[in-house]
């Protein structure tokens, strides 16, 4: 790619730059309680001498509750359905990476540098849980003249300290080679997102943006008074019972037996070309030409697999750091939703796009919708809680959302579809049915009967 070659030299300098500032990263903390090798993952048993655990000797720090993560912020390659390279900002998943003493910089940074995927990295997390979220920038490899900082704004979650909220004017933001932990307790079930909200419309335009969903406490609880199961999620291995629930109902309504989460989104692939090539950035005719699902165009949605490593013109990996030549698959998230007649499929759609409304539609297939901006649509209960208000769910075969909306519907299989039924999620803005200037792709995906 031609812009790659232009920036060589700022590349280089990059590698320069930061191979000097690797020493610093020996300083990464990453907080997590019951952690006791600092790759975000709690350890329930004390290690022996040779680096294994000991079931014997119970880790008095580890609790159940706590789920931890390690974000890397940085920029990266991904590669659009007709082959257009595309260079992104977003976040990588450093969780399991722990440091190596043996080497003279933090193998953490180090992978999380050209590693940033497209949406970011998923997160799910439970009701009940409490969450700590790690966040180190390591910096922009292919534009090392940018110092941003980042942040991760969890929309919608109801954070009691500003300082975990993640908007720079009310709390922290990351500089480059700074780690940070958020924390969060969760109490909210639902489907939510995420994102950097530093130079909010600049930083979301290139990618950094991910899915974020709550599972209820009712998964490994039930309702034994109103004979609703703990939920497949919750432990339960009947296989008659539901793969779990999106809300905490109290009756089973929103019970399903498959979930997809579906990001709405899309690129103006000439504001991403003219950052890299450090040019002027035309905010005011910003215009998306790059519709997508997931990250991706159709028919990519519909590949079950993480895309392969995006390749420059000349066959290299374009998203190869240091010690990573090989490069990083980038785009990890398939559309492809598959199912069984009979089968309850439920949808985690969310809106992350900075510059329109899209409406997304089924064909031949209805939705229910049981949840919008991770609530229950449920009115107030007349007594108090204890008798559950009324329902108001609603069925229907076109969904609108605007940036920053979210919400959960509920496709139901028909019991006399045969296998090999295929019906089509798409947007019904036809003209964003496309791969920049190719037709028949963009914001589209199938629903196959198997």
């Amino acid at each position: 790619m031609e812009l790659i070659k232009k920036c060589f030299v700022p590349f280089v300098m990059g590698l320069v730059l930061l191979a000097g500032a690797l020493p610093v990263w020996a300083a990464i903390l990453v907080q997590c309680p019951g952690d006791l090798n600092g790759d975000a993952v709690p350890d329930p048993f004390l290690f022996r001498n040779n680096g294994t655990p000991n079931p014997n000797r119970p880790n008095p720090e580890f609790d159940p509750k706590v789920k931890c993560m390690h974000l890397g912020a940085g920029d990266g390659f991904v590669t659009m359905a007709d082959g257009h390279l595309q260079y992104i900002f977003s976040f990588s998943d450093l969780t399991g990476i722990k440091d190596s003493p043996a080497t003279a910089y933090d193998e953490r940074a180090d992978a999380g540098m050209l590693a940033a995927t497209f949406p970011a990295p998923t997160i799910t997390v439970d009701e009940g849980d409490e969450f700590y979220l790690s966040l180190s920038n390591v910096g922009m490899m292919m534009r090392p003249d940018l110092f941003d900082p980042h942040t991760v704004h969890w929309h919608g979650f109801p954070n009691a300290s500003s300082v975990f909220d993640g908007v720079p004017d009310a709390s922290v933001s990351i500089n480059m080679g700074f780690t940070f932990t958020y924390y969060y307790n969760v109490i909210e079930p639902g489907t939510y997102m995420y994102h950097c909200h530093v130079e909010a419309t600049e930083h979301m335009q290139m990618g950094m943006l991910g899915n974020l969903y709550v599972r209820p406490k009712q998964n490994k609880t039930g309702v034994p008074s109103a004979g609703v199961p703990i939920a497949q999620l919750g432990g339960n291995s009947d296989p008659a019972a539901p793969y779990g629930y999106v809300y905490g109902d109290g009756d089973g309504a929103t019970a399903y037996d498959k979930e997809y989460p579906i990001q709405i989104g899309s690129f103006d692939s000439f504001y991403h070309d003219q950052h890299l090539a450090v040019q002027p950035l035309p905010f005011y005719y910003m215009r998306d030409n790059y519709p997508m699902l997931n990250g991706r165009g159709y028919p990519d949605t519909v590949n079950p697999s993480s895309l392969p490593v995006p390749m420059d013109e000349g066959g290299m990996p374009a998203n190869a750091s240091m010690n990573y030549m090989d490069g990083h698959p980038s785009q990890n998230v398939s559309s492809l939703i598959t199912a069984v007649p009979g089968d309850r499929v439920l949808l985690r759609i969310s809106n992350l796009n900075v510059t329109r409304f899209y409406t997304l539609g089924t064909l031949g297939i209805p939705m229910k919708i049981v949840g919008m901006n991770a609530r229950l649509l449920r009115g107030p209960s007349p007594d108090g809680g204890v008798t559950p208000g009324k329902d108001l769910y609603y069925t229907t075969n076109s969904v609108t959302l605007g940036g920053g909306e979210s919400l959960d519907a509920i496709v139901e299989i028909p019991t006399t579809a045969t296998p090999g039924t295929r019906y089509f999620l798409y947007t019904t803005n036809l003209n964003y049915l496309s791969n920049d200037t190719e037709d028949f792709g963009g914001m589209m995906t199938e629903i196959r009967v198997n």
